[in-house]
């Protein structure tokens, strides 16, 4: 299921003003400033920008509001250079690559991608895109040699080789076809890649290309990723290079099992069919397989799996040394989880190395890391209900904990073997914010490095405990900046300071930063939300109120972040409504406990938990009671469906975006690991179904989707149109032609915001 819950809309409206963002000044709460939401200096900025208010048209325009917001982020291999991507001035989705010298802080552009062919996109690639959540022109991705010296960069199927020392671009000769999946060897010296379904690598000493695989084609794949890998299990790839170069493991899929699905896709000058292997909750996956070919013979040796072929590999790694692989097998009820390690030589005996159990379901993490100093590996596990770090020997014991406690780690960020630390992002203070910490390998006791309030994501050097911190907060916009191992400020990479130059400035004055706080669920959990007030309130009024829901696993609303799925709140905002977000139980960053309520039926403690935040708020005398809305997309889309069908006495009103409506229709690796497998959990699937509940539909409802959608498909949607329909029940939908499930486009995100601002004026004013 998609992570994001980006929103599209119904039919253009006019503009919105309500005479109330003429105020004089945005004043923030006493609960606010208690709460240290708001730094005292950003307080200040506030109190002196500017009090445009914020149009539709204005919030997805260039120059972005965000401002200048770096990605793609790297240090190089020697730690000289920081290289990220740039949108350019007059159209925020074009990208460079850019430059900062370490040494000296200056910032310049290193690569103009006009000197690259911008051309279009496979279809695979532009699914693969999709699954990424990549958007955008010019440079998309690159990888840095590991000697520093040179920088590979794909682009529309071709390959660019860019050498720093004489600022030289070379196109690589690949051959005829599009070119998906690039990357350099280790060492630098080869590129691979994949083309017609089969792996290929070039050598860069002779320009010389071998095709690795040759049977790729039709329902074979060599060297990709399947669809649910990519889309649920957070694996983009199909193969992986051993450090010494010597050999290349990677996964073989056979899809001829997986239902063929002819899928029209509607865009504004005709219909496209696209047949497409998708695999129904239930129905077939992929076929894998799991070989290393080996460069000098491309001889191909095949990993024992075992005889449980209806299996899932989610993780494939190397150990140090490449005489050893590693790969994570999980069985399809996602129950458990293996750790297992073939040696190259003897391919036909596993050793497992980790066991992972649960009655449930056992989330997946990309935090595996071997030493090289020691035979030991660092490892993430909820086995004790929240997710915590163990170095465990090459034997499977475990030597110790290194972190515990009521609060989940996020991930291993980088692990210095010399030094002796382990640095990892977690929730350790609040689960609202995201920071950086380290613990010894030794154990002991734990050390927070970032100190600012607020969400920090951090990129670290390759052999060096230096990293770039992407921080942002509610009310500051993405700054990244270079630090040292203590977490010392070493240089800005993009301060993007919010002065009077910034191009949120003019509109920062009318800014509204959220109460936090939290209710309870019906089973005693704590439930954080957070509570946006309208500009000019008075607790003397009585206001409208927008539930905005995501409320599917994996997620989280109620952080201290910027986002800029904030902008149509700030919009509301300004228009008189309060907007209100709570995590039900079922979201992240909690533990076990608090996600596995919904196993085995979707929509019921969710449902549950945002009535008890709507029950909260009946309690504030300043709400309108009677005119409550929920809006969501995703599956913030199918929770806004369930909340107005089953509780139609809690909200007047409900925007639907992309929703899943029939979980039978959805994949096998998100739907199964929920609800388990169909035949197993029939009365859990049609109750968790929207389909059962829209007789009880009453009024007030808008969906919208992308006709094209190849996620969340569109058949969801005018399944639910029908039942509508043939109950005799009037409501308003809307579909994008061409759009896919993140609904991306200027043009199409300010129509989709103008038709939800005036569907929510109408019904909840």
């Amino acid at each position: 299921m998609t992570k994001t819950w980006i929103t599209s809309a119904l039919m253009a409206v006019p503009m919105l003003i309500s005479s109330e963002v003429n105020a004089t000044s945005a004043q923030l709460s006493q609960a606010q400033i208690n709460q240290g939401i708001v730094a005292s200096e950003t307080q200040k900025i506030i109190s002196e920008a500017g009090r445009t208010p914020l149009s539709i048209e204005r919030m997805y325009a260039s120059p972005a509001l965000t401002g200048t917001s770096p990605r793609g982020l790297k240090l190089s291999p020697d730690g000289k250079r920081v290289t990220y991507l740039a949108g350019r001035q007059d159209n925020q989705h074009f990208y460079d690559l850019w430059q900062m010298d370490v040494g000296s802080g200056k910032q310049s552009i290193l690569l103009d991608a006009d000197k690259l062919t911008i051309g279009e996109l496979s279809d695979e690639e532009k699914a693969r895109r999709e699954r990424q959540r990549i958007y955008g022109q010019g440079i998309m991705e690159y990888f840095w040699s590991e000697d520093s010296q040179a920088i590979l960069i794909p682009a529309s199927g071709a390959l660019y080789y860019y050498s720093l020392s004489d600022n030289k671009v070379t196109l690589l000769p690949t051959g005829e076809g599009f070119v998906t999946d690039a990357r350099l060897s280790p060492k630098g010296s080869y590129v691979s890649f994949v083309r017609d379904q089969n792996l290929y690598v070039l050598s860069l000493k002779d320009m010389k290309v071998t095709a690795m695989t040759t049977d790729g084609g039709g329902a074979i794949k060599n060297a990709m990723a399947e669809f649910v890998a990519q889309e649920e299990m957070d694996r983009m790839t199909g193969y992986w290079w051993s450090p010494d170069e010597s050999a290349i493991a990677y996964t073989r899929i056979d899809e001829s099992g997986v239902e063929l699905v002819t899928r029209n896709e509607i865009y504004a000058d005709g219909i496209k069919l696209t047949e497409q292997r998708y695999p129904y909750a239930g129905k077939s996956n992929v076929k894998i397989a799991l070989g290393v070919i080996k460069l000098t013979d491309k001889n191909v040796s095949w990993v024992e799996l075992g005889k449980e072929q209806d299996i899932y590999l989610p993780r494939v790694k190397w150990l140090p040394g490449s005489k050893r692989l590693s790969y994570q097998w999980q069985s399809r009820d996602q129950q458990r989880l293996d750790l297992r390690v073939v040696d190259i030589d003897r391919m036909q005996t596993s050793e497992t190395l980790v066991e992972e159990r649960s009655d449930a379901w056992v989330n997946l993490n990309n935090d595996l890391h071997f030493l090289k100093k020691q035979e030991s590996f660092i490892w993430a596990s909820e086995r004790d209900g929240f997710n915590h770090l163990y170095l465990i020997n090459l034997g499977g014991e475990v030597k110790r904990q290194l972190t515990s406690g009521d609060w989940v780690v996020d991930g291993v960020e980088f692990v210095d073997e010399k030094a002796g630390w382990l640095y990892f992002t977690g929730r350790k203070d609040t689960a609202v914010e995201k920071h950086l910490y380290r613990v010894s390998l030794s154990g002991g006791d734990i050390e927070k490095i970032s100190q600012r309030r607020g969400m920090h994501s951090v990129v670290f050097a390759e052999n060096e405990a230096v990293y770039l911190d992407y921080y942002s907060a509610l009310v500051q916009p993405p700054q990244v900046s270079l630090h040292g191992n203590k977490g010392q400020h070493l240089a800005w990479v993009e301060q993007n300071k919010l002065d009077s130059e910034h191009p949120l400035y003019p509109y920062l004055g009318l800014w509204q930063v959220p109460e936090f706080g939290r209710v309870k669920a019906e089973d005693g959990q704590a439930l954080q939300y957070r509570l946006f007030k309208p500009l000019n309130f008075s607790k003397d009024k009585q206001y409208p109120v927008v539930v905005r829901v995501y409320g599917g696993p994996h997620a989280q609303l109620v952080v201290n972040s910027w986002s800029e799925h904030d902008y149509f709140t700030q919009y509301l905002l300004q228009q008189g409504f309060m907007v209100f977000q709570l995590d039900n139980r079922g979201s992240a960053h909690r533990g076990t406990r608090f996600e596995h309520v919904i196993y085995k039926q979707l929509g019921e403690a969710e449902v549950n938990d945002q009535k008890a935040g709507v029950d909260y708020l009946r309690t504030l005398p300043y709400v309108d009671s009677d005119n409550i809305a929920l809006y969501g997309h995703s599956y913030g889309g199918y929770m806004a469906l369930m909340g107005l069908f089953k509780a139609s006495d809690y909200f007047k009103a409900a925007i639907s975006g992309a929703p899943v409506t029939d979980w039978a229709l959805y994949d096998t690796h998100y739907t199964e690991r929920y609800l388990g497998h169909p035949e197993d959990n029939a009365k859990g699937y049609e109750a968790s179904s929207v389909l059962p509940y829209v007789k009880d539909y009453q009024s007030g409802l808008l969906m919208y989707h992308g006709m094209a959608d190849d996620n969340v498909l569109f058949e969801n949607s005018t399944k639910v149109y029908k039942a509508l329909q043939d109950e005799g029940k009037l409501f308003q939908m809307i579909d994008y032609p061409g759009s896919k499930h993140s609904m991306r486009g200027e043009k199409v995100r300010t129509h989709l915001y103008r038709s939800l601002a005036n569907f929510l004026q109408r019904e909840l004013k």
